[in-house]
């Protein structure tokens, strides 16, 4: 029997959400295209991510390449860490996602358990192969980054990036000037990115190819979180890390600010992020009830972060799924970069009164000596000593060692009017293909044997439709001419082709929230229907009242707009 998400992906398909790329060769898994609806919702996703989560605390937006260069991705620790485990068929041959296996078979490993492991629970447990029935198993990492050449040398190795992130973190100093050097500072990026998944699955939960929104949130971490009294009394539902760790699934339900408090969430801007993020994922269709964040166990996490909590959503016929994942990266990125690159990504700020601090200073006792020890790199060892946290590590990497060089340590006491550190950050990152699928999973229903797609109207792909009730005696020429006017305003699609209830049933399937019917009525009284796609009811209104109706019922507030194409789209 078909499930409840495969009736889903069914629909995406026939209608035009989403289908399997390259299908004409046979397809090939993990890459997905997104059709004229699917476009249409996604972008409604990412507007409204920005108005709730860019726009409103007046962070900025960037945009940066997704090909990243080798010393990018060492310098952040995805080449050593970014690594999935694969478990090779020793009969046929075949690679699978060894944990993915064991969870198939009833078996638990959490993520990041050791290939050692992994291979003793599927041997020792007789797991089969999915292809030959086979029981024979030998486990290893296997890098999920594309790697790639970049330009015409071998040795210019590149990745294709896994997360928007890093696009970010170096290109910080050169933001943190233009935006006037204040904390905090957040910074979104929209755009792809790229995961080689030994198995991808489940349509468009598993992709080699996707569309991420993250916001990378720049703070002080002596500082507070100026947003928390806005979200302090929503209820989180939290799977803590201490549950999951034993394999629990209770979940506790807990304010914001008492999360904090508690120490059940680490940091004051991410419980903030995760309140914010529970009230987008409603705004798209998902009930609180059915939301959760996944607090992930030290092994799980990502090796950037000091607490990760995955927001999950229960999505009917395919269960818990991760939408987004909320992380306190702390200051480990700025500092890796910094470190690797050589370039200072710290910032400061006054101090309120002056202080004193104790540091250790390294100063040149013959510059004779540094020459002939040093030879052409002497200039380079001034440097360091002069502004490296750590002068023992960078030396090295120039060839030298430092008790081979003329320097003196000194520890000294200074009084300072401002403190430097390297920024901590919060980032909340988001799936959109995962999002949609949560979306229209709620959304889809049945009613009196036919689909109805209830998508809130800010997701709608498409938000009204105009229909001529006949296609004659002038109606749709009066039905075309609305159409156009409103497509001013909002997205709308004209359709004449077949019966009336036929028309309604083809715009319930793809979610119209409303549709304008043009009738004989109109042609005398200047007036048309409004239906409405959930409950099926009509109202009646004038032409002249039609877009500030509408807007009112889409709550979208109906500015005019210059839409992108030339009028309204046919079905």
């Amino acid at each position: 029997m078909e499930g409840a998400y495969e009736r889903v992906v069914e629909l995406a398909k026939r209608r035009g959400f989403f289908w399997q790329a390259y299908e004409i060769y046979g397809g090939v898994g993990g890459l997905y295209v997104m059709g004229p609806l699917g476009v249409s919702m996604k972008n409604k996703i990412v507007e409204l991510w920005r108005s709730m989560f860019v726009r409103k605390h007046g962070f900025v937006e960037v945009d940066a390449p997704s090909l990243g260069p080798y010393r990018v991705f060492k310098a952040s620790g995805h080449v050593d860490n970014f690594m999935d485990p694969v478990a090779e068929c020793l009969r046929c041959g075949r690679k699978f996602r060894a944990d993915h296996l064991l969870a198939e078979s009833g078996v638990r490993a959490g993520e990041g358990a050791p290939v050692e492991e992994l291979e003793r629970l599927l041997n020792g447990n007789r797991v089969r192969c999915p292809e030959c029935g086979a029981s024979e198993w030998r486990v290893s990492r296997f890098l999920t980054m594309f790697e790639t050449r970049i330009g015409p040398y071998s040795e210019d190795v590149g990745f294709l990036r896994p997360e928007t992130a890093q696009g970010i973190f170096t290109e910080f100093r050169r933001i943190y000037e233009v935006t006037r050097e204040r904390l905090p500072l957040g910074v979104a990026q929209i755009g792809r990115g790229f995961r080689n998944e030994i198995s991808p699955r489940q349509a468009m939960i598993r992709l080699r190819e996707f569309n991420m929104m993250e916001l990378e949130f720049f703070m002080d971490p002596e500082a507070g979180c100026p947003y928390m009294d806005e979200v302090a009394a929503d209820v989180l539902p939290i799977l803590t890390e201490e549950v999951a760790e034993r394999g629990g699934e209770d979940v506790i339900e807990v304010s914001a600010r008492d999360a904090v408090e508690r120490g059940i969430v680490r940091n004051a801007c991410l419980a903030y992020f995760m309140a914010l993020s529970a009230r987008f994922v409603e705004s798209l269709g998902v009930p609180r009830s059915h939301q959760r964040f996944h607090g992930k166990p030290a092994r799980e996490r990502a090796h950037y972060s000091a607490q990760t909590f995955d927001h999950e959503v229960d999505v009917p016929g395919l269960g818990w799924l991760e939408v987004a994942g909320l992380a306190y990266r702390t200051d480990y990125d700025l500092r890796s970069h910094s470190e690797a690159s050589g370039k200072d990504l710290s910032v400061s700020v006054r101090l309120p009164e002056p202080g004193l601090v104790r540091r250790t200073r390294w100063r040149v006792s013959s510059m004779e000596e540094l020459r002939r020890a040093a030879g052409d790199r002497w200039k380079d060892v001034m440097r360091i000593i002069s502004s490296s946290e750590d002068p023992a590590r960078e030396i090295a990497a120039l060839g030298l060692r430092m008790e081979d060089l003329p320097l003196v340590r000194e520890e000294i006491v200074e009084k300072v009017n401002v403190r430097r550190f390297y920024p901590h950050v919060v980032e909340p990152s988001y799936g959109i293909e995962r999002l949609m699928v949560a979306s229209l999973s709620w959304a889809y229903g049945m009613r009196e044997g036919r689909v109805i797609l209830s998508l809130p109207p800010r997701v709608a792909p498409v938000q009204v439709a105009v229909f001529p009730l006949v296609s004659r005696d002038g109606l749709d020429d009066v039905a075309r001419r609305i159409a156009s006017e409103l497509s001013r305003s909002f997205d709308v699609m004209y359709d004449d082709d077949g019966s009336i209830g036929r028309r309604y049933a083809r715009a319930d399937e793809i979610g119209v929230p409303f549709a304008v019917t043009v009738d004989y009525e109109t042609l005398s009284d200047g007036t048309v229907t409004i239906r409405h796609r959930d409950t099926w009811e009509q109202e009646r209104v004038g032409e002249g009242e039609l877009v500030r109706r509408l807007a009112e019922l889409l709550g979208v507030g109906g500015p005019a707009r210059s839409p992108a194409r030339s009028g309204p789209r046919s079905r």
